[in-house]
């Protein structure tokens, strides 16, 4: 796209056979398809990963997001079974500069263009990622469009829609600020995941139940790793069904949507601290636990997304290099122990553990005087750098300590 002489931005021309993405600001860019044909809108954000596009293609937290891809290069290794995160792909749709032409890998069982088509993933190709995330991050995540293939005609007069025809549709689409969308990916049936590894066929050390907010396959499993067996509950249990796993510790994890609208989950999680469960929380799991000590959430204005964020913890002085994807983060003063704001400080003191080194976003809740802790990234690596890895370590070891003294 080009300004004319006017002044006012140059619409590109296009045909029945691109595809093209339309920005909620009018913004145009025009592309080849990629994946399956037709239409498709969302809220459009930006991965930073040069590698694991299969973990971040299923991943639920992208629920109703088109993800940009920044890497320019993606598909070189294909699509297996081994490397989701969940059951399906998750992403509204799904944007790339340059699809590798071909697949080298060992492990792969398909190409990644084809299992989005089979998928009905719509996307797009052979546009500037570079200057799309750039505008993005100047002017904020948006609703956007992709459309191709039929979605591009009239139907009534066969000719091609306009952008402003296109733009409506993606005028038409919720804002994700206001979106409740964590019922819609979590399981429906509780499942378990026992100890493995070292620990497999062992009796567990300790008895998770993680609630399921669009939780990742690889969360349980680093559990399972640690000797524990993970009940995967679905978003909608009571506590009185928690109360009756009889868990050691009580997990929620990460998730799509807006935080503020998750007010039963909210309840829930003061139930499980006033119950005096050792609580973990896992990016939107993060979020409630800010809530349900009384702090705010807000929405960033581009997010964090991609495997190559810096966060220091603050209890350490470590520096990780950790994976992220979230658009809303918790508004708690960062430097100082408080006082939980809900109810004159009935949960005690908490303090901010981690925070992005980036633009010193909130990247950790710790509690004081209760059992319960929270991140705002993601530990499990998938796919990801493995620095964060002791987190769940921690979480062991709160149960362990929590048992002890007989709670």
């Amino acid at each position: 796209m080009s300004q004319n002489e006017s002044g006012t931005i140059a619409i590109p021309m296009y045909d029945k056979d691109d595809a093209v993405l339309v920005l909620e600001d009018g913004q145009v860019y025009v592309g080849e398809p990629y994946g399956a044909l037709g239409e498709t809108t969302g809220e459009i954000v930006f991965a930073t990963g040069m590698t694991g596009y299969q973990e971040t293609l299923t991943d639920p937290s992208y629920d109703r997001q088109i993800v940009v891809q920044t890497f320019p290069h993606i598909g070189d290794t294909g699509v297996n079974s081994e490397d989701p995160e969940s059951s399906r792909i998750w992403v509204a749709g799904y944007i790339v500069r340059d699809p590798s032409p071909n697949v080298s890998n060992w492990r792969a069982e398909g190409s990644l263009d084809d299992d989005l088509a089979k998928n009905g993933i719509v996307g797009l190709s052979h546009i500037d990622t570079r200057k799309l995330v750039r505008h993005l991050r100047s002017a904020g995540v948006m609703r956007a469009g992709i459309f191709s293939g039929d979605a591009l005609t009239d139907q009534a007069t066969g000719a091609l829609k306009t952008i402003e025809q296109l733009l409506e549709d993606v005028k038409n689409t919720p804002q994700m600020q206001g979106l409740s969308l964590y019922d819609e990916v979590s399981t429906k049936e509780t499942y378990t995941i026992e100890p493995c590894g070292e620990y497999e066929g062992k009796e567990p050390l300790y008895t998770v139940a993680a609630v399921d907010l669009g939780i990742k396959g690889m969360t349980p499993h680093r559990m399972a790793e640690r000797g524990c067996r993970v009940h995967v509950v679905p978003s909608t249990i009571t506590f009185a069904e928690i109360e009756n796993l009889n868990p050691d510790g009580v997990f929620f994890s990460n998730g799509p949507g807006d935080p503020e609208q998750a007010g039963p989950e909210i309840e829930l999680l003061r139930q499980v601290l006033d119950a005096g469960y050792p609580f973990f929380g896992i990016c939107f799991g993060n979020q409630l636990l800010g809530r349900a000590l009384g702090f705010g959430t807000y929405k960033l204005k581009f997010g964090h997304r991609g495997i190559n964020q810096p966060v220091k913890d603050l209890t350490t002085g470590k520096v990780e290099v950790t994976a992220h994807n979230h658009g809303f983060a918790v508004d708690a003063p960062i430097g100082k122990q408080v006082d939980a704001p809900f109810e004159n400080g009935k949960y005690g003191k908490v303090f901010v553990s981690h925070i992005d080194l980036n633009d010193d976003v909130v990247e950790g809740l710790q509690c004081v005087d209760i059992p319960a802790f929270s991140v705002q990234y993601h530990p499990e690596a998938a796919a990801g750098p493995h620095d964060a890895a002791y987190l769940f370590d921690r979480f062991c070891e709160l149960m362990k300590n929590n048992s002890k003294e007989g709670k």
